[in-house]
């Protein structure tokens, strides 16, 4: 075990530590140009990055994995409360080009890198597999194709490591390219237009963080009818998509219809997603008068960004960070794409939707928020097929 100020099992202290550096990330925003410049999002992640390069807190404990477990889940709702359904199909659309591009990127990747790398990685046909498959979808599809070809213990544990420290890299990369001139000049971007527009007097004193996060009323109606919601939906939800997967069979000897109902039914996001546009849907009124889901669920996560700064390393980002999403970028501008569809697509199929969607609210993008969802959720779908085929295919080798 790896020595640390802060242990994993020091719960209160983890706790305490998220939740005060995404308080500070976001008020350093809020105050400081310089910041907002950054983003609270890069603060938090930063923060935590340093904090665990310097061996104050440790990189795995069941805390970080609460956030992803409960924090995570609540949050998506109370981030989609808002959403215009028009605007949603609208943008689902656009997103959903550029992230079969962003799949066909990964498939490319994968296999010019196994190809290179065979020969010196024990394992890797079964390791490549399901990192092609995690940067499709996520983490499940990862786990899923991992248990289906079975490498070691100690590769798929170097595996998640490496994944995460790439992970943190690129969400910081995705997170800091719309503010930098280049990238501005070269693509359309219309919703960081749209954010910006009549945002900044001459001598506004005032980021553009604490405009988007005004002060507005809110009561304790308000908050109970937020949380109470989203409690609703996700146990709704995830009790749902565990009796579709057991009821619905899976398995070698099932046929491709069950296998994609077992799939679609059992993926417990996608219908937390699909949930909540159902209800927005039916009940528009309700959800319109709801004030403060959108504070609330974005506070959460800050305190996922944070998290997911935990396990980066600092000498690996140095080593790494050029020309990770060059191919996607390119692809991009010749398909005169919006900068900020490119950059939400590739990040969902790094993160899965919700990096993707958080990246959406930290940048104030909120008709892209449920959009990225939709369309990041997809990954999750499509994620486990292209592991199996791509298992299988270098197996051959």
């Amino acid at each position: 075990m790896i020595f640390t100020i802060i242990q994993a099992d020091d719960t209160w202290a983890l706790w305490g530590i998220l939740a005060i550096w995404a308080s500070v990330s976001i008020f350093l925003e809020q105050k400081y140009k310089w910041a907002s410049f950054l983003s609270g999002a890069i603060i938090a992640l930063a923060g935590a990055l340093i904090l665990s390069n310097l061996k104050i807190i440790p990189t795995e404990s069941p805390v970080y994995d609460a956030v992803w477990a409960y924090l995570v889940p609540l949050a998506i709702p109370l981030l989609l409360f808002q959403v215009n359904m028009k605007e949603l199909f609208q943008e689902s659309r656009k997103l959903l080009f550029i992230f079969l591009i962003c799949a066909v990127g990964t498939v490319i990747g994968s296999t010019v890198g196994f190809l290179l790398l065979k020969d010196y990685i024990p394992e890797l046909a079964k390791i490549a597999a399901a990192i092609g498959a995690s940067y499709v979808g996520g983490g499940v599809n990862f786990a899923t194709v991992t248990a289906k070809f079975e490498p070691s213990s100690q590769m798929v544990s170097a595996t998640v490591v490496a994944d995460n420290m790439v992970m943190a890299l690129l969400f910081a990369v995705y997170m800091f390219v719309p503010s930098m001139k280049f990238f501005r000049k070269h693509f359309k971007t219309p919703h960081i237009q749209e954010v910006e527009a009549g945002q900044y007097g001459e001598n506004d004193r005032h980021t553009l963080a604490e405009k988007y996060w005004a002060k507005k009323e809110i009561s304790l109606k308000d908050v109970a009818a937020s949380i109470g919601t989203s409690f609703f939906l996700v146990v709704a939800s995830f009790k749902l998509a565990e009796w579709f997967g057991t009821i619905i069979p899976t398995g070698p000897n099932v046929s491709v219809v069950q296998t994609l109902l077992h799939t679609i039914l059992s993926e417990k996001y996608l219908l937390l997603s699909t949930l909540t546009f159902l209800v927005i849907y039916l009940f528009p009124s309700y959800f319109k008068n709801i004030s403060g889901s959108q504070e609330i669920g974005t506070y959460f996560i800050y305190i996922f960004f944070v998290v997911i700064g935990v396990p980066a390393s600092i000498p690996l980002i140095v080593e790494k960070a050029p020309l990770l999403i060059l191919f996607v970028l390119i692809l991009g501008k010749v398909f005169k794409i919006d900068l900020e569809h490119i950059l939400l697509a590739s990040n969902a199929t790094v993160g899965g939707p919700t990096t993707a969607s958080a990246m959406a609210i930290a940048k104030g993008w909120g008709s892209l928020v449920g959009p990225i969802l939709v369309v990041g959720t997809l990954g999750y779908i499509i994620g486990n097929y292209i592991g199996f085929a791509l298992g299988y295919w270098y197996l051959t080798f």
